[in-house]
């Protein structure tokens, strides 16, 4: 297994590329999307988004990636995955839009030219609310910061609004009004169509599709639908277009979430079809609708356990702590990474060395 850390855009740089390996790590996962520009939020409590994005027809060329592989090689580390879409490349084909069939084209694009530069898997959420109504608090050991769901206590579910899709806004001047109402059976379809169109692309670049589930995993979130709120349920958009190149980004942390399963149960089931592009590593304290984001050494999540049912199932992936609390001192992510990167390193040896 490799130890690999997750950069957001605005975190892509030789300090943090050189902070991931004196860590141990080997790899990186890149966010290009531009999330929160550098760090502000939009709009009140229950309106908030990750701000706005307008690059329709502007997608991220090939010299773009292959300069991320450079930079991040200077540093001794692999570009492991690239995680999420724009929003503005792909809202009509989460939205079922008029532009669907021309995003679907750019999206083959994007595929194309990750598997031209080597970036071997290409992260995503088909999801319409994405991530959403997390609250902050001193939830984690010696009341250090993290995130927590709390349901119906937490902020009020608003509709979406027409022009935002995956908690970005894609669209300023859209119309007054809330996105149209939509069912489980019509998002399974748009994911079906969607997984139909790519696969076979990502089989001749050599890429892999890996579908996060959803966080906070709650069959509806602001009015609309989610795919993957249990954990058989990855099982049935495996099923769909059956092929290695349609995998899982495997977070165990929502996987701890849900209100049924088994976490352990579903590790075992997953790696031992190979079906796992990657793992997000996390550990959480309590299920839907009321959970906190805790240490990694401190939740309801066994980890040591999901690894060694890694190892046994021959997985040799990235592992990827995915959130952590801000450690009180002045590089409160940095420690808290820091923290999460050492506990791995150890686990995963351990893990190995008995096998």
């Amino acid at each position: 297994m490799k130890i690999a850390l997750g950069l957001y855009r605005h975190m892509l740089t030789p300090e943090n590329f050189r902070f991931a390996r004196q860590c141990g790590c080997t790899h990186i996962v890149a966010h290009l999307v531009d999330y929160f520009q550098g760090g502000q939020l939009h709009g009140t409590d229950e309106t908030t988004t990750w701000g706005v994005t307008q690059n329709q027809g502007r997608l991220w060329t090939e010299s773009e990636l292959r300069e991320l592989t450079r930079a991040a090689g200077a540093e001794g580390l692999e570009v492991a995955a690239i995680e999420n879409f724009d929003p503005s490349h792909w809202s009509d084909v989460l939205l079922d839009g008029p532009n669907k069939r021309q995003q679907l084209e750019g999206l083959k694009t994007l595929i194309r030219r990750l598997g031209k530069v080597g970036i071997p898997v290409m992260g995503y959420n088909f999801s319409l609310a994405s991530v959403w109504g997390h609250v902050v608090g001193p939830w984690a050991r010696g009341g250090a910061m993290s995130v927590a769901f709390r349901g119906p206590a937490g902020p009020r579910e608003t509709p979406i609004p027409n022009g935002q899709v995956w908690n970005m806004i894609y669209d300023p001047e859209a119309p007054p009004g809330v996105l149209p109402p939509t069912d489980h059976e019509q998002l399974w379809a748009r994911v079906e169509e969607f997984l139909e169109t790519l696969v076979p692309v990502a089989e001749e670049a050599g890429v892999r599709l890996a579908a996060h589930p959803d966080d906070p995993p709650l069959p509806t979130l602001r009015g609309t639908p989610r795919l993957v709120y249990q954990p058989h349920m990855y099982q049935r958009l495996l099923d769909l277009v059956p092929s290695p190149a349609n995998a899982l980004e495997f977070c165990l942390g929502t996987l701890a979430e849900m209100s049924a399963g088994d976490v352990y149960e579903a590790t075992r089931h997953y790696a031992s079809q190979h079906g796992i592009a990657y793992v997000h590593c996390r550990n959480v304290r309590g299920k839907v609708p009321n959970y906190e984001e805790v240490f990694i050494d401190e939740g309801d999540l066994d980890v040591l356990r999901v690894l060694r049912i890694l190892a046994e199932c021959g997985y040799d992936g990235p592992i990827v702590p995915d959130h952590t609390p801000s450690l009180t001192c002045d590089a409160p992510w940095h420690a808290g990474m820091a923290y999460a990167l050492g506990y791995l390193q150890a686990a995963v040896r351990s893990v190995t060395a008995a096998g």
